[in-house]
C-alpha cells in the first residue's frame, strides 16, 4: 500500500511539460521526488511536502521518484470553471483515487468535438501502429519520418504504464513533432482526453487530423514474468479496435538479442501472447532486413506459427539507422540505448517505415 512522508523542498530541479522534479528533504534522508503542477500546484523550495514514496523504497526503475501527493500549506486555486456544472467537462480519470481529476472527454456534450465525433464510425483506413513499451514511440516515429516526413502522427496513450502523460519525458520531447496525444481510459494529461480506445483513435483521425497513429501504453509497465501478466497485452484489444473502426493495424514487434531474459530474446513473449492469442484480426507485422543473423533466425522460428493469421512483412532498413540516430529525442528501453539493443529500435522503425509505405 502507501508509504507516506513528509518532507521540505529544497531544491527545485528540472522541469517539463507538466512535471517538475524536486530535492525533497525528509526524517529519512534527501530524496528525488516528482510533481504535477496541474494536480498540486507548482512547488517553490521551502514548501512542506507529502510525499508517497512506495516506488522509490523499492527501487522501480521507472517510477523510482517519491510522488508529491499535496502541498499542504499551500493548496492551489480552484479551477476557473463552475465545478457545478458539467460544462468543463465531467470524464473522472484515476477514478476514486485521491488525485482524481475531471477533465474535459473528447466527445462530450461541452466539448467543441462533439458532433465530429458523434458522428464518426470509421478512421478510414488510417494506419495504426501499436506496441507494448513507450520507449517504441520514438523508434516508431523515426521509421515514419524516414519515408514520408510531412505525415500527421498523432500518439495514443493506453493506461497501461504512467497515468499522467506528463511523466514521459520522451514525449515531451517529442510534442512539436506530433499532431497531439490522446490519453485513454484512465490515463490524462494528454492534448484530447478520451474514454476509451475506440474513441482515442476515433478523436486522433477526426480531430488532430492524423495520418498514421501510434498507440502504446505509457513509461512504467507492470509485469510479472508470466506470460499473461504484462500490462502491453492489451495492445492485442487495440489490434482488434483499430480493425472494428476500419483501420489498418500494423504491430511493432519487440524484438531483441541483448536482453537478459530468455522469455525476451528473439521475439519477447509478450508480443507472441498479444498477437497470437489477444489479436483476433489479421495483422501486419514488419521485420526488418539487415538483423544479426541469429536474431534473424530466431525471430523467423518465433513467428512461424503466426504467419497463418497474420502477414509477416519484410522491411528494408536501408535509411533507418540514420532516422534512429537522428530522433530529436534520446532513445532508450530497459536501460540499453540504441547501439546496444540496435534490434529492437530497428524493429520499432521497420514497422513506422510499413505504416508510411501503407499511407500510398
Amino acid at each position: 500500500m502507501v508509504r507516506w512522508r513528509s518532507g521540505t523542498v529544497q531544491k527545485v530541479r528540472r522541469s517539463w511539460h507538466g512535471a517538475v522534479e524536486l530535492d525533497v528533504t525528509t526524517d529519512d534522508g534527501p530524496v528525488r521526488a516528482l510533481a504535477y503542477p496541474e494536480l498540486v500546484g507548482l512547488p517553490e523550495a521551502g514548501d512542506r511536502v507529502l510525499l508517497n514514496v512506495g516506488a522509490l523504497v523499492m527501487g522501480l526503475g521507472t517510477g523510482g521518484y517519491a510522488m508529491v501527493v499535496a502541498l499542504p500549506d499551500r493548496l492551489p486555486a480552484d479551477p476557473a470553471d463552475d465545478g457545478t456544472t458539467r460544462d468543463g467537462g465531467h470524464l473522472v480519470k484515476a477514478r476514486y483515487t485521491p488525485l482524481q481529476a475531471i477533465l474535459l472527454g473528447v466527445d462530450e456534450e461541452a466539448s467543441p468535438h462533439r458532433a465530429v465525433l458523434e458522428s464518426a464510425e470509421s478512421v478510414d483506413g488510417m494506419p495504426v501502429v501499436t506496441a507494448d513499451l513507450h520507449s517504441a514511440l520514438p523508434a516508431i516515429l523515426a521509421g515514419i519520418r524516414a519515408d514520408r516526413p510531412a505525415a500527421r502522427v498523432a500518439y495514443l496513450m493506453t493506461d497501461g504504464g504512467a497515468l499522467p502523460a506528463w511523466f514521459s519525458r520522451t514525449l515531451d520531447g517529442l510534442r512539436d513533432h506530433l499532431a497531439g496525444t490522446v490519453t485513454t481510459g484512465q490515463a490524462f494529461g494528454g492534448d484530447l482526453e478520451a474514454s476509451t480506445v475506440h474513441t482515442g483513435l476515433l478523436a486522433a483521425r477526426h480531430v488532430l487530423g492524423a495520418d498514421v497513429t501510434i498507440v502504446a501504453q505509457g513509461p512504467g509497465n507492470l509485469g510479472t514474468g508470466t506470460p499473461w501478466g504484462f500490462s502491453g497485452v492489451a495492445l492485442g484489444e487495440a489490434v482488434n479496435a483499430v480493425a472494428v473502426l476500419g483501420g489498418r493495424p500494423v504491430g511493432s514487434l519487440r524484438i531483441s538479442d541483448a536482453d537478459g531474459r530468455e522469455r525476451h530474446r528473439g521475439v519477447s513473449h509478450h508480443s507472441l501472447t498479444a498477437y497470437g492469442k489477444v489479436a483476433l484480426v489479421r495483422t501486419d507485422l514488419p521485420v526488418p532486413d539487415g538483423l544479426d543473423p541469429a536474431l534473424s533466425a530466431a525471430v523467423d522460428a518465433a513467428l512461424a506459427p503466426l504467419a497463418s493469421r497474420h502477414r509477416i512483412v519484410r522491411v528494408a532498413a536501408d535509411g533507418l539507422d540514420r532516422a534512429l540516430r537522428d530522433s530529436p529525442v534520446p532513445l532508450s528501453t530497459m536501460g540499453r540505448k540504441l547501439d546496444q539493443d540496435h534490434g529492437y529500435f530497428l524493429a520499432a522503425a521497420a514497422a513506422g517505415r510499413h505504416a508510411a509505405a501503407l499511407l500510398g
